[in-house]
């Protein structure tokens, strides 16, 4: 059904009937969640470079200009994070980088890494170090690479986007639907708290946004790890005039994706990209990673709302906010999962979701360790008491 779907064998059939009755669905369908939450990140971009040159993205930079973070920059930025209080270590970059990149794959060879996904490994080691809780956003990946990448990371993602073959992913290096699905479901069968979503106004259709958001489900009932589904508009930039999805737009497909998604998956939209506060009676519960310290280097015109911005969304709503970490709570251990929260069944050839090393940060007896500890536990800053 999907393109590329073949290649990677993904066996998704999309029901038509399914298909209408989410197309039907309107704001006044879904409820307001009961609260929102946010985590607090540190925005790392550990190389800018990228296989693909999807029309809309400014993060990309070509071979000869794209940057690469050193183990000391990634340490500092860490440093800096944690002490402003942050719990999460945002490191993003395009899919890993081809062989027109000559001098990135020269300098990692030089640092003593055979790949960018290696690198990444050992990057994440140092946000556990400094204190942080790692997120990977690295593209398409086997389960092979998730296997390997989980052992240092406390949740992972990749945007969907849109199961439509859409014109704004053309080109010589085109990534297809298959690819994307074919990564969340390998996210699953490695037992990763996964986070993904889809992009609003890239040229597909309705239809296409009510597929996708089955899509994810589905992959999700199988496998029990999308933990957050991003809904995120696109907005016009220096390499795209795509135009920003009006509100009505978002405000119908925020009710979809609430509509289409179990309860225990959240719906989340970036507060500096969508007008957060006229989107919470359409069912968001989150928002997503929040920067005190770093830009969103994905839409660096489009800067983080501070904390107060952020309870003025959720009074604008009349719902209360808390902070959380990377991996949402049903995903932690019993001894850290909040009262009443009940936890994911376990994952498929795994004893738990989070792996040690990061259960291990998580419990360790120094100032990082209780910061963590009391975010999990819902006595963090801008806690929900009573949770």
């Amino acid at each position: 059904m999907f393109a590329g779907g073949d290649e990677y064998g993904i066996d998704l059939s999309v029901d038509g009937a399914a298909v209408e009755r989410l197309l039907s669905v309107h704001p006044s369908d879904v409820a307001v969640a009961d609260r929102l939450t946010f985590a607090r990140n540190v925005f790392i971009p550990l190389t800018t470079a990228c296989r693909y040159t999807c029309t809309y993205c400014t993060y990309y930079d070509v071979p000869g200009e794209a940057s690469l973070l050193s183990p000391e920059e990634v340490r500092e930025q860490c440093r800096v994070g944690a002490d402003a209080g942050c719990t999460e270590a945002l490191f993003t970059f395009g899919d890993e980088p081809d062989d027109r990149y000559t001098a990135l794959h020269e300098t990692l060879a030089e640092w003593g890494f055979d790949s960018i996904h290696e690198y990444l490994y050992r990057a994440c080691e140092i946000a556990l170090e400094e204190g942080l809780l790692p997120h990977s956003n690295p593209g398409d990946l086997t389960e092979a690479g998730f296997a390997d990448l989980r052992e240092v990371n406390a949740s992972m993602g990749v945007m969907l986007e849109t199961t439509a073959d859409v014109d704004a992913h053309a080109g010589g290096r085109r990534k297809t639907p298959g690819q994307r699905l074919n990564t969340i479901r390998a996210a699953g069968r490695q037992g990763v708290p996964f986070t993904t979503g889809i992009l609003v106004g890239i040229g597909e259709d309705w239809r296409d946004r009510a597929e996708s958001l089955l899509a994810i489900r589905d992959l999700h009932e199988r496998h029990g790890h999308v933990q957050e589904v991003i809904v995120q508009n696109v907005v016009p930039n220096e390499r795209s005039d795509f135009p920003k999805p009006d509100l009505d737009t978002m405000r119908r497909v925020v009710a979809m994706a609430r509509a289409a998604l179990p309860e225990e998956v959240s719906v989340q939209v970036p507060p500096n990209l969508s007008p957060a506060a006229d989107l919470v009676d359409c069912g968001i519960d989150d928002l997503g990673g929040v920067s005190p310290v770093t830009d969103d280097y994905i839409n660096p015109a489009y800067e983080w709302p501070d904390h107060r911005e952020l309870e003025a969304v959720a009074d604008a709503g009349g719902v209360p906010l808390r902070e959380r970490l990377p991996t949402y709570a049903r995903y932690l251990p019993d001894e850290l999962r909040p009262a009443g929260v009940e936890s994911a069944p376990e994952p498929a050839g795994r004893d738990e979701w989070v792996p040690a090393a990061v259960r291990e940060r998580i419990a360790a007896d120094d100032v990082h360790g209780r910061r963590l500890r009391a975010v999990a536990r819902g006595d963090g800053p801008l806690a929900v008491r009573g949770d």
